[in-house]
């Protein structure tokens, strides 16, 4: 026997669960999500950077707000990372206006990005969710067996006391991470492999850190001494840390473990040991995203290092595509097919972030560090100083990669920018994030955006006829009456609900093929297009198991077959 029904089940309650939770509410679709832990842990920060593309998602929900309420280090604080002989050393070179957290009030995003630990963020949402009455979750929960076998996915849940609940839905989402028991379920496995030298994360309090760090600040300090690698950061303005040991395979206690931290700062500072955590990057991706009711986002569909910040950033763009499209098919107005779309679109942007990172990865600090840096005199001022420029080149793809954050697009013939630079061109065409722009007040042209398809333009009666007999919900809009800039000159341009475009045409085209191309999305293999669209430049293109939960891995990671190279980790760095 059932003994409840979902029509979304997410198996999963971390950032990007929570993230797809409260998207689904966003789209007046109700979900059940199931957690594990009750509480979140401070202790181990993971993640540290929320993109300026995740925050302007979270922007629609109202989670950017809760999370900059919630921030212990506002925006504007810093937006340097500073590469040193030490933190409490010589300056060698500072990089500014990294990883989006310049972009306040910018043409580009509606948000910029933030700094700001994983636990806040999923306390954030969670906080949001509570207020939810779309979404039951259940914290303490875990998910213990899943049967995809039948017309609809069963999943055996047990609370915190042991008593067991079967609950069926419609579509299962598999956001529970590494060891993903859904991921089990529909037979996929990850491809790649652990790479990369081990780390260890060490979480500390100390009051004397700051007074040996320069008056000027940064969100990271890179040490670079050969005997003392990585980093330091703050997670607070109020004497709480980060540290990665760069090269370091494990800490035995916390005095070894304050031992590492002085070395690495290269001061005696006081060291209050909270937490330590060995971890090696994990190149990872999953074979399979899944098909017809079950999914998987986030960590359960790839892992990838986390140099440049772009873990569970890229989980967030997961749940964010996936909520619309099975909201979509789930209210009826777009056919089942669309969901097939999914790893279509979502799969190479994981695989690009992967191949970004673990380019990332071959300049840490145990590379970038030498002992001519650390020489006294004219030596090492001069060691220094030819460091500067290398550092600038090898670094600038991690902290400046607004071509990734920005810049992914979807389909065939999108522009897609390359990932590596900090050239971002919006471009309004098909697949692409619509072009951000403010008007002379400052306002944000993606606030002017429904919650679903948005049509901008200026004649647009026609679309909203059609829309109307699909009980489709589109919102029309006139940009340029509302005070901002055309998109694309004299043309209309079709916004889906995750900001990018579905099309770009004239006036005259007929609104009806338009959308049932939007609405199969953009496709790896390319189908037969209805020529209407093709001249209006529409760009969409042409085995069932039990699992029980693992206790280790949920399948075996194997080599990658060249050239392609598919990877992944977790999230400890940027």
């Amino acid at each position: 026997m059932t003994d409840a029904d979902a029509p979304v089940l997410i198996l999963g309650g971390g950032p990007v669960g929570l993230a797809m939770a409260l998207e689904l509410a966003f789209h007046g679709v109700a979900c059940m999500l199931v957690e594990p832990r009750r509480e979140v842990e401070h202790s181990r920060p993971r993640a540290k950077t929320t993109s300026a593309r995740s925050m302007e998602l979270f922007r629609r929900t109202g989670a950017a707000a809760e999370i900059r309420r919630r921030a212990p280090i506002p925006v504007s604080w810093s937006d340097e990372v500073r590469f040193c002989t030490t933190p409490a050393g010589e300056d060698i070179v500072r990089l500014t206006g990294v990883l989006g957290l310049d972009l306040a009030g910018s043409e580009l995003t509606s948000e910029p990005g933030q700094q700001v630990t994983q636990a806040i963020v999923e306390e954030s949402l969670r906080h949001l969710i509570e207020h939810e009455a779309l979404v039951d979750a259940r914290f303490g929960s875990t998910g213990m067996s899943v049967d995809t076998s039948g017309d609809r996915p069963r999943v055996e849940i047990a609370d915190a006391n042991g008593v067991t609940t079967t609950v069926s839905c419609d579509y299962l989402v598999g956001a529970d991470g590494a060891r993903s028991v859904v991921r089990h379920a529909i037979g996929a496995a990850y491809v790649g492999a652990v790479g990369g030298r081990p780390n260890v994360n060490i979480t500390f309090r100390s009051s004397g850190l700051a007074g040996v760090l320069p008056a000027r600040p940064a969100v990271h300090h890179w040490a670079l001494n050969p005997a003392a690698p990585g980093v330091v950061g703050p997670l607070d303005l109020d004497g709480k840390w980060w540290a990665i040991a760069t090269g370091t395979e494990s800490i035995a206690d916390a005095d070894e473990a304050a031992r590492v931290v002085r070395n690495l700062v290269g001061a005696d500072v006081d060291v209050e040991v909270i937490a330590t955590d060995p971890w090696q990057a994990r190149m990872l991706l999953s074979d399979s995203y899944g098909r017809k009711r079950a999914f998987l986002i986030g960590d359960a569909a790839h892992q990838n290092p986390p140099w440049g910040g772009h873990g569970f950033n890229t989980g967030v763009g997961d749940a964010v595509n996936l909520a619309w499209k099975l909201a979509a098919v789930l209210r009826g107005w777009a056919p089942a097919e669309l969901l097939d779309s999914y790893e279509d679109e979502r799969r190479p942007v994981a695989q690009q972030t992967i191949d970004l990172a673990a380019t990332n990865m071959k300049a840490l600090s145990i590379d970038l560090g030498s002992t001519g840096l650390m020489a006294a005199g004219e030596v090492g001022r001069q060691a220094r100083t030819a460091a500067a420029m290398e550092i600038e080149q090898a670094k600038r793809a991690e902290f400046y990669a607004l071509g990734l954050v920005l810049g992914y697009g979807y389909g065939e013939t999108s522009a897609l920018q390359s990932p590596g630079t900090d050239v971002y061109v919006p471009r309004a065409e098909p697949g692409n994030r619509l072009p951000h722009q403010r008007d002379v007040h400052g306002n944000s042209l993606f606030d002017i955006l429904g919650p679903e398809f948005t049509v901008l333009g200026e004649h647009t009666d026609a679309w909203a006829r059609e829309a109307a007999g699909r009980r489709l919900p589109l919102r029309s809009v006139d940009p340029v009456r509302q005070g901002f800039a055309p998109v694309a000159g004299d043309l209309l341009v079709l916004v889906r609900p995750d900001q990018h475009i579905a099309w770009v045409g004239p006036e005259n085209t007929d609104p009806a093929a338009v959308l049932d191309h939007a609405l199969r999305g953009f496709r790896t293999t390319r189908e037969e297009s209805d020529p209407s669209c093709e001249s209006a430049t529409s760009t969409t293109a042409s085995s069932s198991s039990t699992a029980t939960a693992p206790s280790t891995s949920s399948g075996q990671a194997k080599e990658p077959s060249p050239p392609s190279r598919r990877a992944s980790s977790r999230d400890g760095g940027s």
